[in-house]
């Protein structure tokens, strides 16, 4: 089983472009999960009789929002957290900003897991989400894994806004202290592990230059000056069953390329 992460930065352009179609044609991905779609399922006519649908659109419209598009289909899917999870977390910002309102988690059971995707509030440059990112959501977010693999294992996928170590980034130095790259948003994806959750990506592959993100100043694509912010972690009662785990950044498009894990 393939199952692809990525963060589209609006589903509608990568379509429009071809890209889309081109991607899903050569890999094939049995499970599929976006980030930042910015559309709503009325506002895209996207032709995939292999695949099921499902989108969790941000209230505000042209911003953030999540999708999965499988083959199979899920037991059940959860947009956003449940209520009663939901109610124990709070997830305005200093602004009254509502995450919860941005569409950026969603959840698909099916029978041997869980697969949630999500799409990680940004610090922003000024670090001004950085109290809620550090405080509310990269712990709701955590809690909601550990309560999903009560019952089955968790593979959650996304953009998490985050280089975990110096090696998930081309220019640590100075970028230290800026948005995605401050100790709080380390220590978040650090929680994550030191919980079990495993990075799959580093059970193959070690060392920099591996990067998922890149700006669009200074050529800094086609010059690898890139981080790796999108990643797909596994519980680890699914670590044996990870077989290959890959960043494809030849697939054009997004700022971000698509991430990928084969399960067998």
């Amino acid at each position: 089983m393939k199952i692809y992460s990525w963060n589209v930065n609006g589903i509608r352009a990568v379509h429009r472009k071809g890209l889309f179609q081109s991607f899903l044609q050569h890999h094939q991905p049995d499970i599929l999960c976006l980030q930042e779609t910015k559309a709503e399922r009325g506002q895209i006519e996207i032709d995939l009789p292999d695949y099921r649908e499902y989108w969790n659109s941000a209230v505000k419209k042209g911003y953030s929002g999540t999708a999965i598009f499988s083959k199979q289909e899920p037991i059940g899917v959860t947009n956003g957290y449940p209520q009663d999870f939901a109610d124990r977390f709070s997830f305005a910002d200093e602004l009254q900003r509502d995450s919860a309102e941005e569409g950026r988690v969603m959840t698909a059971e099916f029978e041997k897991f869980y697969v949630v995707t999500v799409y990680t509030p940004n610090a922003k440059d000024d670090l001004s989400r950085l109290p809620l990112r550090f405080k509310h959501w990269d712990p709701a977010f955590l809690a909601y894994c550990k309560q999903l693999e009560i019952k089955k294992p968790v593979i959650f996928c996304g953009d998490l806004n985050v280089a975990h170590t110096e090696l998930d980034l081309a220019n640590p130095k100075p970028n230290r202290g800026k948005k995605g790259f401050t100790d709080e948003e380390r220590k978040g994806f650090q929680n994550m592990m030191d919980a079990g959750f495993v990075d799959t990506f580093r059970l193959f592959t070690q060392g920099n230059g591996h990067y998922s993100w890149w700006s669009h100043f200074a050529n800094s694509r086609a010059r690898n000056v890139g981080w790796r912010i999108d990643y797909f972690l596994v519980s680890a009662a699914l670590r044996g069953s990870v077989k290959a785990a890959g960043i494809h950044s030849e697939i054009m498009g997004s700022d971000h390329c698509p991430v990928s894990i084969t399960l067998v």
